[in-house]
């Protein structure tokens, strides 16, 4: 995986995460223990700091970037969608964002919030914990309930076995 170190500032990959081959991993950018960074993501800390907490999963094509002195940060088990995009964002704990969905300027995702795919949290916006929200931009259409909860449970660990199968079992291969 491409690291770069950007005016001093450099990249720290906790050792039990997995970093895909093809992300960008760019200056200030925490990942910690059990995380999964997906092909194709761009995390750049250039501008600010980007920390990604334990067992989070960043899937991939994810964008995550920030503002001059600012800091973007995805809470523990936090699953980034594919393809999404956060911008001086905050995504606590267990929250989901769905694939493509973007977190807009200093918006904040409440702890075991769903955003639905392609919505948009605008900026500034802040989505309580624990509400399923939609739209673009997003409107809360409910409260997250215990199946809800219990499917993404589910899928978070499937993403933390999937980091440790990954460092165990893929093998770049060369073509013919």
């Amino acid at each position: 995986m491409p690291l770069y170190v950007f005016e001093g500032k450099r990249p720290s990959i906790d050792p039990t995460a997995w970093v895909a081959d093809s992300a960008d991993i760019i200056g200030d950018v925490r990942i910690g223990p059990r995380c999964y960074v997906g092909w194709n993501a761009v995390l750049r800390g250039d501008h600010g700091s980007i920390l990604i907490e334990t067992g989070s999963a960043v899937e991939e094509g994810v964008i995550i970037h920030i503002s001059p002195g600012f800091v973007s940060r995805v809470g523990p088990e936090a699953t980034i969608g594919h393809g999404a995009m956060l911008h001086n964002a905050t995504v606590e704990a267990f929250a989901v964002i769905g694939i493509r969905a973007t977190i807009s300027n200093f918006a904040s995702v409440g702890e075991w919030s769903i955003i639905g795919e392609m919505g948009l949290v605008a900026e500034r916006q802040i989505i309580p914990p624990a509400v399923v929200a939609v739209g673009q931009p997003v409107e809360i259409i409910g409260e997250v309930q215990p199946r809800h909860k219990e499917r993404w449970l589910a899928a978070k660990k499937r993403y933390q076995d999937l980091t440790q199968r990954n460092k165990e079992n893929l093998k770049r291969i060369q073509p013919g």
